[in-house]
């Protein structure tokens, strides 16, 4: 499953009052890993940049004067997405100024289908909780240290980090068992070598499930396929 953590920097608030993109920023993950594969780019707004915005992500009208427009960039743009699942914190900000962009250069809009949002998986799974970014930075424990400023592609790799946890972890797939681990270094062969705690004794017996008659029924099943059958020689050698 391939999935891009998204984040954007705009103008301002509202795309429909004219705000615009000044920086996009995506990180790859494949199966919720992260593949090393990213896409950043700074784009010219073709208007100002207040003061308000510049204060959250340090980008100027001049830095951005010579920079790409969005229609220039808009093709390497969506075949780096492709049909990956778009992973953005509060999406319905980012998808807004993204699908206003495309609108304004005739394209497609992307389908809210293709968006995932985290905010919102926040907000289930941590009812009453802070949910931005830095909040789940300081839940989880992701160092957010480089982020004194906003920048797509930064938040983008934080994000992606975050959504991992939120998502069960780096090892999400695995965690059948509740039971701690502990690795042991220093093997004759270089390696770590991970052993779980031995498996703690219930402290009562669990009742019996089976009525008598489903015990009959099961005999008689396995009467019924005769002495070569392989049930009956597993029972026999367990005796």
């Amino acid at each position: 499953m391939r999935e891009i953590a998204f984040d954007t920097e705009t103008t301002g608030l509202d795309p429909r009052n004219g705000d615009r993109l000044v920086e996009i920023g995506g990180v790859e993950l494949v199966n919720h890993v992260p593949t090393g594969r990213t896409y950043h780019v700074y784009l010219n707004p073709e208007r100002d940049v207040p003061i308000e915005a510049y204060n959250v992500h340090g980008l100027s009208a001049e830095f951005l004067a010579d920079k790409p427009r969005f229609a220039e960039i808009a093709q390497e743009f969506l075949e780096f997405v492709g049909d990956a699942v778009l992973v953005i914190h509060n999406a319905a900000f980012d998808m807004g100024f993204i699908n206003m962009e495309l609108g304004r250069i005739g394209r497609e809009p992307i389908s809210p289908a293709q968006v995932i949002d985290t905010l919102a998986i926040a907000r289930r799974k941590h009812p009453g909780s802070p949910a931005s970014l830095d909040a789940l930075c300081n839940r989880y424990g992701i160092d957010n240290s480089r982020r004194t400023k906003h920048g797509a592609l930064l938040d983008s790799e934080i994000l992606a980090e975050v959504y991992i946890e939120l998502m069960g972890g780096k090892q999400a797939g695995l965690a059948l068992s509740v039971e701690p681990e502990h690795t042991q270094s220093g093997q004759a062969d270089g390696q770590d070598r991970t052993q779980r705690e031995p498996a703690r004794p219930r402290p009562a017996a669990l009742p019996k499930r089976l009525t008598d008659a489903e015990r009959t029924a099961h005999s008689e099943f396995v009467a019924g396929m005769g002495e070569n059958a392989l049930w009956t020689r597993f029972t026999a050698g367990g005796q």
